[in-house]
């Protein structure tokens, strides 16, 4: 385990590939589930864990790890399943998503593989876990569930998702023709859309959302089909890890599209502290924030009008 993802920071070939790597795990039981390993900072056996008071229910404690104190939340447990018992056996995937880091309590680590994100679809609806999955795809004949980690965070801490008044306040300067136009959201996770939606829709703006690059990328051509793309759409906010397209093939789809190469693109993600500008400029993405903070999202859509308007 201690060499497990000692090559992690080698893996960002992967990026623009339409392509990722899941750690494989379980919780209790047989299922398997999966995390991006872009997401993962490093896999430990479980040490002791400090009990607080008015800690979630579903955090079993905090960790001292390398100086830091990390909240342990319980996979099991934040998915309605019985918590994991055997803490001497059990591990945790310390991770970063919007701007913290967490970490996952699971009952087994497996291995790495690596997919194409066209093999991880939609989970199926009447799926019991439905509301915390965000994907799945197949390994060895085996489902494997990818979890909506931003529910769950959303669930055990929520966060602000209005945008502030001094922001605001800078918002009625925007033409009315920008106004007019709508923007395209795309996310995989129902919980990111709606944080999304709500921080644009502050600003007065109609939004159309998609779940996924493909989906995404469809609803621009249709819309396309009706006339320049830039009358319609002030511009795409896109999530990067998604199933069957991610963002950064979405993204370079858009730019080698004559009727969409023009959009405006923010990519916005929970895969914070890992991905640099060059990788954003490399598939001509025009902004990049990390999720998620309702000021910094509002000002990037506040810029990107400034950029295609200047006066």
């Amino acid at each position: 385990m201690a060499g497990l993802l000692d090559t992690v920071n080698q893996r960002t070939q992967l990026v623009g590939q339409n392509r990722l790597e899941l750690l494989m795990f379980r919780l209790n039981g047989r299922q398997r589930f999966g995390i991006n390993v872009f997401k993962v900072k490093e896999v430990l056996q479980c040490p002791p864990l400090t009990i607080l008071p008015k800690l979630n229910s579903v955090v079993r404690g905090v960790a001292h790890i390398r100086g830091k104190t990390i909240s342990v939340i319980d996979l099991s447990l934040a998915t309605g399943g019985r918590p994991i018992e055997d803490l001497s056996k059990a591990f945790i995937i310390i991770s970063e998503y919007n701007r913290s880091v967490q970490g996952f309590l699971v009952g087994s680590v497996e291995r790495i593989i690596n997919i194409n994100w066209e093999a991880i679809l939609p989970p199926p609806k009447g799926t019991g876990k439905l509301s915390y999955l965000t994907a799945v795809t197949e390994v060895d004949k085996e489902l494997v569930e990818i979890l909506d980690v931003e529910k769950i965070l959303h669930e055990v801490a929520p966060v602000k998702t209005d945008v502030s008044a001094e922001i605001l306040a800078t918002a009625t300067e925007i033409d009315k023709k920008a106004i007019e136009k709508v923007i395209l959201v795309v996310d995989d996770s129902s919980v990111a859309r709606n944080q999304i939606k709500k921080a644009v829709s502050d600003l007065g703006f109609k939004i159309v959302l998609a779940k996924d690059g493909r989906d995404g990328l469809n609803k621009l051509r249709e819309m396309a089909l009706d006339g320049p793309i830039s009358d319609q759409v002030a511009l795409m906010i896109s999530d990067i890890e998604m199933p069957v397209m991610d963002g950064y093939t979405l993204t370079a789809e858009v730019r080698n599209d004559p009727k969409l190469n023009d959009l405006y693109v923010i990519l916005h993600t929970s895969l914070s502290g890992v991905f640099n500008q060059a990788m954003v400029a490399k598939v001509g993405a025009n902004d990049f924030i990390a999720k998620f903070n309702p000021d910094e999202l509002a000002g990037a859509v506040l810029k990107a009008l400034k950029a295609a308007d200047p006066s």
